[in-house]
C-alpha cells in the first residue's frame, strides 16, 4: 500500500512540473503566455462545455482523461508550437521516451492505463481521440483570436497555414467547431 501511494505521489509531484512549460499561446488579454498545465486544464473544460459538438458515440469522460494527460510529455520534451520549426521525428522520439519515464513512475496498472490513453490520443484514430485532437487544435486559435492574434504575428502565421495545419484536424472531429472558427479566422486576417 505504501509503495503504491509513494509511486502515485511521485507521479503527481512530477506532473506539477508541467506548470513550468511555457507555450507559444497567449492567454486572453495577451497578459502572459499560457503554460502547458493551464492548457490541459482548459482543454478539459472545452470538452465538458462543447460535448454536444462531439460526434455520436464519443465518450467525453475518456476525452477528458486523454486531454489531462496528453501534454505531460512536455515536462521532458518541451512544447513544440504548431507554427514553429522542429524535427517531427526527433520530437516524437523525445515524447515517446518522456511517456516511458513519466508514466513509468506510476504503479504498473495506472501507468499502463494512462500510457494507453496517451498512445490513443497520439494515434488519433478512435472517435474519442479524434475529438480530443480536434479540441487540442481548436483552443489555441480561439485564444489567439481573443489575444490580438496571440502568437500568430510572432511566427508570421498566415490564414492558409492555420487552415492547413489546424483546419483539417478540427473539422475531422468537430465540424461544427470548424464552421464557427473558419469565418472568424478570415475576418481576423482580413483586418490585419
Amino acid at each position: 500500500m505504501t509503495d503504491r501511494l509513494d509511486r502515485q505521489l511521485a507521479f503527481l509531484i512530477e506532473s506539477d512540473r508541467l506548470k513550468r512549460i511555457e507555450r507559444a499561446s497567449w492567454i486572453t488579454g495577451r497578459i502572459r503566455r499560457e503554460n502547458s498545465a493551464e492548457h490541459s486544464w482548459h482543454l478539459t473544460l472545452f470538452a465538458l462545455t462543447l460535448a454536444d459538438h462531439a460526434p455520436e458515440g464519443v465518450q467525453i469522460d475518456r476525452v477528458i482523461r486523454m486531454l489531462i494527460l496528453h501534454d505531460l510529455v512536455e515536462i521532458d520534451a518541451g512544447d513544440a508550437p504548431i507554427h514553429g520549426s522542429h524535427n517531427a521525428e526527433e520530437l516524437a522520439a523525445q515524447e515517446q521516451a518522456a511517456a516511458d519515464r513519466i508514466f513509468g513512475l506510476l504503479p504498473r496498472d495506472l501507468g499502463e492505463e494512462f500510457r494507453s490513453l496517451w498512445d490513443e490520443f497520439e494515434a488519433a484514430e478512435s472517435p474519442d481521440a479524434i475529438f480530443a485532437k480536434s479540441l487540442d487544435r481548436f483552443q489555441p486559435p480561439v485564444l489567439n483570436l481573443h489575444a490580438d492574434g496571440g502568437s500568430w504575428p510572432e511566427y508570421n502565421v498566415t490564414e492558409d497555414q492555420i487552415r492547413t495545419r489546424v483546419g483539417h484536424k478540427v473539422s475531422k472531429g468537430a465540424p461544427g467547431l470548424w464552421d464557427w472558427l473558419s469565418p472568424r479566422l478570415s475576418e481576423w486576417f482580413r483586418g490585419r
